[in-house]
């Protein structure tokens, strides 16, 4: 089997955003619960009208001002995914095999008589 090139991205499923037929079905469901909280309260305030004042405006106020806020929630917009981690992941470099460390003149013997690591240096 032959392996991918070392350059190869891989995809984060995490990472990936929610699909537009997910987004707009829960789009529209925010919407539906929103303007069923606007008519019960609508009908709240109509009932109560003459019972309870103070209610009845307050549901009033809720029902004139939850079609802006349902429409403003409904168009939001998709979902900012900045909390995820990056969809793209690089995959590490990793050589197949290590070289082995060449001596070069400095590091044949000297007069010492032994040779230095490669990682020293004078």
């Amino acid at each position: 089997m032959a392996r991918k090139s070392a350059g190869t991205e891989v995809i984060r499923i995490t990472g990936a955003r929610q699909g537009l037929t997910d987004d707009v079905r829960g789009r529209q469901r925010r919407y539906v619960i929103s303007m069923s909280v606007r008519t019960v309260s609508v009908v709240l305030a109509a009932v109560l009208w003459n019972v309870e004042r103070h209610v009845a405006i307050v549901a009033l106020v809720l029902g004139v001002l939850l079609p802006y806020v349902a429409v403003v929630i409904a168009n939001a917009g998709r979902e900012n995914v900045t909390s995820l981690p990056t969809t793209f992941v690089q995959m590490p470099l990793q050589p197949a095999l290590e070289a082995a460390p060449v001596p070069g003149p400095a590091e044949s013997g000297g007069a010492s008589g032994r040779a230095r690591p490669p990682h020293e240096h004078t």
